[in-house]
C-alpha cells in the first residue's frame, strides 16, 4: 500500500547542515516529541544564505523519495513556515503537477511570481495561516496572495489568527491541519 507524503519547509533560522536544529520547532520538533503519523515525512535543510526558491531541489528529492519509499503519487503534500511559507507557495507554483495540496504558514511571495499564481495554482487546495501581529512578516503578504487567488476562482482557504505574531508553529501539533491535507488526491 503506498502512503501519503508530506513535505515540510522550515523557516530561515534553520538553515545550514546541521540537521539537529530542525528539531526546533515545526513538524520535526513534533515528530521529535513522539508523535507519530500515518504517512511519510520528509525534511529537507535549505543551505546557508539561500532560499526554498533559490535553486531546483524538488525534483531530485521528490524521485529520491517516489523511488525508494512506497509513495501515493496523488497524495503528495506540501506545507512550511515563515520562509518554508514563501518556499511553500514558491515551490508549489514551480512542482503544481505533482502536488495535491498546500498549507503555508507566515509565507509571502515576490511581486515577480504574483502573475504565475493562479495559472499554476489554481487547482491546488491551500489553506494558509497567518498571525495578525506577526512584525516579522505583514500579514499583508498573505492576504496579497489571498486576494489573486480568490479573484481567479481557486481553492483558498486563509485563517487568520487574531492576536498571534509569527511563532505559529504550534499548529503543527494540531491534527488538523494533517486531516485537510489527506483529504486531497492530485487532480
Amino acid at each position: 500500500m503506498p502512503y501519503p507524503l508530506i513535505i515540510y519547509l522550515h523557516g530561515s533560522s534553520h538553515r545550514g547542515n546541521d540537521l539537529n536544529k530542525l528539531k526546533g520547532y515545526g513538524l520535526p520538533y513534533v515528530i521529535d516529541k513522539g508523535k507519530e503519523f500515518n504517512f511519510i515525512i520528509a525534511s529537507p535543510q535549505c543551505p546557508d544564505g539561500k532560499f526554498w526558491s533559490t535553486e531546483n531541489w524538488f525534483d531530485s528529492l521528490y524521485t529520491e523519495l517516489t523511488t525508494k519509499y512506497r509513495i501515493d503519487k496523488d497524495r503528495v503534500y506540501l506545507t512550511g513556515i515563515s520562509l518554508g511559507g514563501q518556499g511553500t507557495f514558491v515551490v508549489g507554483m514551480d512542482h503544481s503537477d505533482k502536488l495535491a495540496a498546500l498549507v503555508p504558514l507566515c509565507g509571502w511571495i515576490s511581486n515577480g511570481d504574483i502573475p504565475r499564481l493562479c495559472p499554476s495554482l489554481k487547482n491546488i487546495p491551500i489553506w494558509t495561516f497567518h498571525g495578525t501581529e506577526d512584525n516579522v512578516i505583514s500579514i499583508s503578504e498573505t492576504e496579497r496572495v489571498v486576494k489573486t487567488l480568490e479573484e481567479c476562482k481557486a481553492s483558498i482557504k486563509f485563517t487568520r489568527l487574531e492576536n498571534e505574531g509569527h511563532s505559529i508553529q504550534h499548529l503543527y501539533e494540531n491534527d488538523e491541519i494533517y486531516e485537510w491535507l489527506l483529504q486531497w488526491k492530485r487532480r
